[in-house]
């Protein structure tokens, strides 16, 4: 008997999915003590501890979204789910700082098949009419992920060890494979041969561009290794570029079509998202750390003193849903990035060794209000502009750009950190932190000049035109009956966008 998909467990099994690669970007910021005093890692090993996760996560997203497509997006996620959680265990036995670098770069490629898929397959099994509720469930699932990754850190590091924070994610993962081989349906993007050249062009240059920003600080900016990894990594993003081109100019389908940039709401959406992810978890690496290394809090101390940040999700999302739906996600988007960039200056202003923590919970406050707001509606902004079938494009497109964002902002902000303070005394390491913070800042304020340029609700249904018929010419050689089911998955992302829900 076919398999009869389940609308319900679909939601559950991609939002659990969602939920649960997306905290373990940040889960460990409240475990980095306790781990730099058990396996003696210095400053590099801290960020290589976070950015060996997301620097996989960042590089491939683009191929994990390409291969779901081709090869059936529910085989592909379901085979990320099980690499995830097998790096999940060896990061829970790594006895040494360069065994859990490794796992946590296995836990990245398990998570960049697995995240872009969650949304596609989320896409399709849920009918139009209740598509924004399940996007925003979903969008909601991922920014909570981040948000409440230090304080479940903490509170498992210290309940346990930081060990538990990765063994956690092994039973989830266990039990979320069969459920997802029932429930999930089958489904494929365009029916194209896989541009191998392409994937391989494109994470080649964003994994050099990453490898050097993060080693930058600690072996010189002039430093053989990080320019040749600086300047091969810009090359080869240039080669990518140039290959898409050339791809769509032969009739062929490319991994990413560069005539998306052209619209402004797609090129807007994803500037928006790299550079706030560059301000924010930048910031949060820093933060969450002098909780513990300035003021002295232990582990959960410090994860349950962030709670008037991160429970404002919880409390923001169930209502930024609905109003999202009604006014579209474009005015929460630039709202939560003006409380974002708020919050942050606050904090930057107020941060000294003496800092009394009450005065830390408004910044708090403000901070977690505009995270929420920016969380709920993001995906839906980023598929809205786009037809239905490059969703899954769109999806890798905007989740790789906000990857890379969290690993340039960790890479970008410890290096004004290293460069004006350090780990040695808690003055040090506010000296470091402030001036990082404000660099946050500026992060925040110029994602919120690239909001400002996302259409707004009456240009977006015009925009998502212009975008079609640009895909359309990618489709040469499609055969009819395909050719007319990306135009009906068109007129639905028009149709979705105008009433708000994919906004």
């Amino acid at each position: 008997m076919p398999r009869r998909p389940s609308t319900a467990w679909t939601i559950v099994v991609t939002s659990l999915a969602a939920f649960m690669v997306s905290l373990d970007n940040l889960v460990v910021t409240t475990a980095l003590p306790q781990i730099r005093d058990d396996l003696g890692a210095g400053l590099e090993g801290l960020e290589w501890t976070v950015n060996a996760y997301t620097l996989p996560f960042a590089v491939l997203l683009l191929t994990g979204a390409a291969l779901g497509d081709r090869l059936g997006r529910r085989r592909v996620f379901l085979a990320g789910l099980a690499v995830f959680t097998l790096g999940s265990a060896g990061a829970a036995l790594a006895p040494s700082i360069a065994v859990l670098i490794a796992a946590r770069a296995v836990q990245g490629v398990g998570a960049a098949f697995v995240l872009p898929l969650t949304l596609t397959l989320l896409a399709a099994a849920v009918p139009e009419e209740r598509r924004g509720a399940a996007l925003g469930i979903w969008g909601a699932m991922t920014g909570l992920a981040v948000a409440v990754g230090p304080l479940i850190g903490g509170a498992v590091t210290e309940g346990a060890s930081w060990q538990w924070i990765f063994w956690v994610n092994v039973p989830v993962g266990l039990i979320a494979l069969p459920v997802g081989l029932r429930a999930l349906a089958e489904s494929r993007g365009r029916s194209t041969r896989l541009d191998f050249a392409g994937a391989a062009l494109i994470s080649a240059g964003l994994f050099g561009v990453a490898f050097g920003l993060v080693r930058g600080e600690g072996h010189g900016w002039t430093s053989t290794s990080v320019l040749a990894a600086l300047v091969l990594g810009g090359l080869g993003i240039g080669a990518f570029v140039a290959w898409e081109l050339r791809v769509a100019r032969r009739g062929a389908a490319p991994m990413l079509p560069m005539s998306l940039f052209r619209v402004p709401g797609f090129a807007a959406v994803n500037a928006t998202a790299l550079l706030f992810s560059l301000g924010m978890f930048g910031s949060i690496f820093l933060l969450a750390q002098a909780l513990q290394n300035v003021y002295g809090y232990s582990p959960l101390q410090a994860g349950v003193r962030t709670l008037p940040w991160t429970a404002m999700p919880l409390l923001i999302a169930p209502l930024a849903g609905p109003v999202s739906d009604r006014i579209g996600g474009r005015p929460l988007l630039l709202g939560g990035l003006v409380l974002n960039a708020a919050g942050l200056a606050w904090m930057a202003l107020v941060l000294t060794t003496h800092t009394a923590y009450a005065a830390l919970i408004g910044p708090f406050i403000l901070s977690g209000v505009g995270m929420a707001l920016f969380f709920v509606p993001i995906a839906t902004v980023a598929l809205g502009v786009v037809p239905a079938t490059m969703q899954g494009i769109a999806s890798g497109t905007n989740n790789a750009l906000r990857e890379l964002g969290g690993v340039l902002g960790i890479a970008v902000l410890s290096s004004v950190f290293a460069a004006r303070g350090g780990y040695d005394t808690p003055t040090a390491f506010i000296d470091g932190t402030r001036p990082a913070l404000w660099l946050g800042v500026i992060a925040v304020v110029l994602a919120l000049l690239c909001a400002l340029a996302i259409p707004r609700r009456g240009g977006l249904a015009a925009a998502t035109a212009d975008t079609s018929s640009n895909a359309a010419d990618l489709s040469e050689s499609s055969e009819s009956p395909e050719r007319e089911s990306g135009c009906a998955g068109r007129r639905t992302a028009v149709q979705t966008t105008s009433t708000g829900a994919a906004t």
